[in-house]
């Protein structure tokens, strides 16, 4: 297993300094570099409050811990489960039969593989999916991709809900906005050589969310246990806050190693990571993020602890989790120059060593590129 430490991007100087200063240039410069280099990050950014997301943590362990018969009548399904709750046992880790994926477990050595997800699926989680959009001014030709939230019917849990996700969800997307799409995208755009708008404007409309998972670790805390199978996200960036129970893994694109990620102790951290939509514009020179979430020491050390401290809350695992996507209409193709980079990049093989697979990223819309996506996950008929 790797000791690698991911870099951080301080995000309160991107809001401060000028935007042609050195110190500006050199965060752009380390968030594109480590998107390149890891398909991850660290932010530091100090409006994002511990207090808000205990509170959204609080509401989504209440949320999760009522009975399955009361979930469900909050499921989506003829809408691919984009808005609404999923439940256990339905989304399916794309690579436990995707024969690409399966490749690059292959080709990583056997002591950075994920656990074993030939014989895992579907996934022993549940989600739910609360939109965080701007409505575009034209009529999407996605309409399923793009509708209205779902607000939960039991009553002690829906007078919490919309202020608690507006209010959590806020602080993840203008993080998320500013970093990543204003001053990444910004930041990225700049440090890859492109106008400084590129993925800002791809991603106004895009139908964003607030996507918090859930694993019950009464049922599913036996060491090994896979919540969340090897796979990538199908997004533009995803955005994690902290969890109170580890188990994260994500696996680096420069080297193939496995690095469990660990938020500094104390502190406003966000863990940024690349989705398959960054993959496909930049040709490949960004990578989609391989990640797991499984049940190691660490989760049992908390999950130990937190019965202590805490003995009347649910042992639910939240994943604090938000998903920022290009804009459904927008025509997804690799940017020439970056396609050039990753070219240059792949062939340079003395220098990157072991990179997670080779893909042909066909011209499409991004609504179709989802689309595709769910199916493979068993989301989407």
């Amino acid at each position: 297993m790797s000791g690698v430490e991911l870099p951080i991007v301080n995000l309160d100087v991107l809001h401060s300094a000028s935007l042609e200063s050195e110190e500006y240039s050199r965060e752009c410069k380390k968030a594109s570099d480590s998107l390149v280099l890891y398909g991850a990050l660290l932010v530091h950014d100090s409006r994002v409050s511990e207090d808000d997301n205990n509170t959204f943590l609080d509401l989504m362990e209440d949320y999760f811990a009522q009975p399955e018969e009361h979930l469900k009548q909050d499921e989506r399904p003829e809408l691919g489960y984009q808005v609404g709750v999923t439940l256990e046992n339905t989304e399916k880790p794309k690579c436990a039969v995707d024969e690409p994926c399966l490749k690059v477990i292959s080709q990583l050595r056997p002591s950075e593989r994920p656990l074993d997800i030939t014989a895992h699926w579907p996934d022993p989680k549940c989600r739910f999916f609360y939109k965080m959009s701007q409505a575009p001014p034209y009529e999407t030709q996605y309409p399923a991709l793009n509708a209205p939230n779902v607000v939960p019917k039991a009553e002690s849990i829906r007078a919490r809900w919309t202020p608690t996700m507006d209010k959590w969800g806020s602080s993840m997307k203008t993080a998320y906005a500013v970093l990543n799409v204003e001053d990444i995208a910004v930041a990225a755009a700049i440090g890859l050589g492109l106008p400084r708008e590129t993925f800002k404007e791809a991603g106004k409309y895009g139908p964003h969310l607030l996507a918090p998972t859930a694993s019950d670790l009464k049922k599913y805390g036996q060491k090994d246990t896979i919540l969340a199978g090897f796979h990538t996200d199908l997004n533009f960036l995803t955005i994690h806050g902290r969890s109170r129970y580890p188990g994260l893994n994500i696996w680096a694109r420069n080297s193939g190693s496995r690095i469990p990620v660990r938020f500094p102790p104390t502190g406003r951290y966000l863990l940024v990571q690349a989705g398959k939509q960054l993959e496909h514009i930049s040709g490949g020179l960004i990578r989609a993020g391989y990640h797991e979430v499984v049940v190691n020491d660490a989760t049992l050390q908390a999950i130990e602890k937190r019965k202590i401290e805490h003995p009347k809350r649910p042992l639910i695992r939240i994943s604090s989790t938000f998903f920022w996507h290009l804009s459904s209409d927008y025509d997804l193709a690799p940017i020439p120059v970056l396609k050039e980079k990753a070219r240059q990049l792949r062939a340079d093989t003395s220098r990157w060593g072991a990179d997670l697979g080779e893909e042909t990223y066909e011209p499409m819309k991004v609504g179709q590129q989802v689309q595709n996506e769910l199916r493979h996950i068993a989301l989407m008929a």
